[in-house]
């Protein structure tokens, strides 16, 4: 399971990559500030690679008891730095991958740029720019494409969205159940 959703990551960064060299828009450098919000909502399975790695380094049950957990903010966030960096960005989950540079399709089924308000204002030729080329039809992932490529490799664990805390929380409680009884420590998630 965890490399069949690395494998999905691996596609959505490509397109993501592609649509950032092409629109010209990018993160100004040291934000983070979507990483602050309050509300993010993720789930399970979007943080199964990262429940994973915090396995193999022996550091899951140590996580379990994070105070950060039981914040608003995303605990993988170190809040040590002045606006907020990612402390596992190779792991980060799906909406966090997404989030930016990512369509989302409308009530009237157009696309629709999902970004945020610094690259709306700091960049708003490029932004303006973008949204018309993706309106017009221009290759950008669709958030509910890769929504649906999560549930492809498992329906249960990528059906519900629950407070980003949550959704890592119980990724790893997923992770160390999956192990509990498992001799064979080398083998991943399935």
């Amino acid at each position: 399971m965890v490399q069949e959703v690395e494998a999905v990551y691996l596609t959505l960064d490509e397109e993501i990559s592609n649509f950032r060299h092409s629109s010209g828009l990018h993160c100004k450098s040291g934000c983070g500030k979507c990483c602050l919000k309050l509300d993010i909502e993720a789930t399970i399975l979007e943080f199964i690679p990262f429940a994973y790695q915090l396995y193999k380094q022996g550091k899951a049950i140590e996580w379990l008891a994070n105070p950060n957990l039981n914040n608003s903010i995303c605990a993988i966030v170190d809040t040590n730095l002045a606006n907020g960096h990612c402390s596992s960005y190779a792991t980060r989950g799906l909406i966090c991958r997404l989030f930016g540079f990512s369509a989302r399709m409308n009530k009237y089924g157009h696309k629709e740029l999902v970004t945020c308000q610094v690259i709306k204002t700091e960049q708003p030729g490029q932004f303006l720019a973008a949204y018309g080329e993706v309106v017009a039809g221009s290759p950008i992932p669709l958030m509910r494409d890769y929504y649906m490529k999560l549930r492809a490799v498992d329906w249960e664990l990528s059906n519900q969205f629950f407070p980003i805390n949550v959704a890592i929380k119980k990724a790893i409680e997923t992770v160390l159940h999956y192990y509990t009884y498992r001799e064979d420590e080398n083998v991943t998630i399935s």
